[in-house]
């Protein structure tokens, strides 16, 4: 985490984000990090299926427990 870069969440940042929510369908927290992806251009890694569609997103399944 110490290698990454901190980014200020100010007005602009926050508005952008709750307009790519609004066309996304993205939970406001999603699309704060996928509008710090697209502005840094900046990969997603993750394994929320909501985002494996999207741009400048690597998406991994999760693996199922074999309970």
């Amino acid at each position: 985490m110490q290698q990454g870069r901190m980014v200020d969440l100010d007005a602009d940042l926050a508005i952008e984000a709750a307009a790519a929510g609004h066309e996304e369908k993205l939970a406001l927290a999603d699309s704060i990090i996928y509008t710090i992806c697209e502005k840094f251009n900046a990969t997603l890694w993750t394994q929320d299926e909501h985002f494996s569609r999207m741009l400048r997103v690597q998406y991994m399944e999760k693996k199922k427990s074999g309970h």
